[in-house]
C-alpha cells in the first residue's frame, strides 16, 4: 500500500504587518475595533508593487523543500492552488518550476477553487502518489488578494491579505492523509465573485472581489461542519481523535462555530486569522506552517485541514502529520 505524508511545510508573508489602524492611515472607513469585533482581524500582510504569486510560492516552496529534506529536483510534480495567478496563462506553477530550476519535465499545473484551493491542490497530489505515478508533490497555496480589492469597500477590503504556504507530499509505507472530501455547489457563486472578464484586451464587468458576508458565513459554518465530519466517518474516526482543527482562515467566528460544531475547544483550534487576515487558498497551509514551526503539531499528530470558498466549493483532510 502506498500513502502520501507530509514531509516538510514552508511559508512566506510579505512586508511588514499592516495593522486595521494603517489602514484607517491610508483613508479605509473604518476603525480596529469595528474590525476585531466583527472578524478577529488585527494585522495582515500586503504584496509590494512588484510581488507576484509566483514570487511568494517561491520563498514558501524552498522552505518546504528545505524543511523536507530532499532537492528541488526531487519534486515530480507541482500544484499551485491560487486566484491571484501572474498571469493568464502560463500556470503560476510553471512559473514556480522555473524559478525553483526544476528541468526533470515534472507535471505543473494550477487549480482554482478560491478558499478551498489548498485542500484540492492536497487531495489531488495525494491521488497521483497513490497511484504510483509520482513520489514527490509540492503543494502551494499563494495568493495576491490586495490586488482584486475596493479599497474602498470596507466589507471587504478589511479582511484580506497575501501570504504563501507550501508542503512537500510523499509517498510513504506509513499512513498520512487517511481521508478527504471535496464539493462543490455552483448555484450560490453569486455571494461571493469577482464578476469581471478580459475581452478585446479590456476588463469587462466589475474587477473587485464582492460579497454578501451574511450569506456566506451561514453556508460557511453549515458546510465546514458537514464536510469534517464526512472525512471522519470515512477514517472511522471521533472528533475527540483529532489533535488539531486547522480551518480555512476567514473569521475568528466561523472558527468558533466550526469548533463548536464538532464538540472541539479553540485550545485544539490553529488560528492565524488575528495576524493573517484571508489569504484564501494561502491561509491553510500558512497556518500548518506556522504550527509545526512553533511545535505545537508534531509527528504522529492527527489533523483535519478544511476550507470553503467562492464557487461555492469546499473540502476537508484527515491526516497524521
Amino acid at each position: 500500500m502506498i500513502y502520501a505524508r507530509i514531509a516538510g511545510t514552508g511559508s512566506y508573508l510579505p512586508g511588514t504587518a499592516v495593522s486595521n489602524n494603517d489602514l484607517v492611515a491610508r483613508g479605509v472607513d473604518t476603525s480596529d475595533d469595528w474590525v476585531v469585533e466583527r472578524t478577529g482581524i488585527r494585522t495582515r500582510h500586503l504584496a509590494e508593487a512588484g510581488q507576484s504569486a509566483s514570487d511568494l510560492a517561491f520563498i514558501a516552496a524552498q522552505r518546504a523543500i528545505d524543511a523536507a529534506g530532499c532537492a528541488a529536483d526531487d519534486i515530480d510534480l507541482i500544484i499551485v492552488a491560487t486566484s491571484t495567478p501572474d498571469y493568464i496563462f502560463p500556470s503560476t506553477a510553471a512559473l514556480l518550476q522555473a524559478k525553483l530550476g526544476i528541468r526533470n519535465g515534472c507535471p505543473a499545473f494550477d487549480v482554482q477553487a478560491v478558499c478551498s484551493g489548498f485542500v484540492y491542490a492536497l487531495t489531488v497530489a495525494e491521488k497521483f502518489i497513490r497511484s504510483g505515478s509520482n513520489k514527490r508533490a509540492l503543494v502551494v497555496g499563494a495568493e495576491v488578494f490586495s490586488r482584486i480589492l475596493d479599497w474602498s469597500d470596507r466589507g471587504t477590503c478589511v479582511l484580506f491579505g497575501d501570504g504563501a504556504g507550501a508542503v512537500v507530499l510523499e509517498a510513504s509505507e506509513m499512513p498520512g492523509i487517511r481521508a478527504s472530501a471535496l464539493h462543490a455547489d455552483g448555484s450560490h457563486h453569486g455571494i461571493l465573485n469577482v464578476p469581471g472578464a478580459v475581452c478585446g484586451g479590456q476588463v469587462t464587468g466589475d474587477p473587485f472581489l464582492r460579497m454578501d458576508g451574511q450569506a456566506v458565513f451561514k453556508f460557511a459554518v453549515k458546510v465546514l461542519g458537514d464536510v469534517a465530519l464526512e472525512v471522519l466517518e470515512q477514517a472511522g474516526a471521533l472528533p475527540a481523535q483529532v489533535d488539531w482543527l486547522i480551518p480555512h482562515q476567514a473569521n475568528i467566528r466561523i472558527l468558533q462555530a466550526t469548533a463548536k460544531r464538532l464538540g472541539m475547544s479553540m485550545e485544539r483550534v490553529i488560528s492565524t486569522v488575528d495576524r493573517h487576515g484571508n489569504t484564501s487558498a494561502a491561509s491553510i497551509p500558512l497556518a500548518l506552517d506556522l504550527a509545526v514551526r512553533d511545535g505545537r503539531i508534531l509527528h504522529g499528530h492527527r489533523v483535519i485541514l478544511e476550507g470553503v470558498g467562492g464557487g461555492f466549493t469546499w473540502g476537508a483532510v484527515l491526516l497524521d502529520f
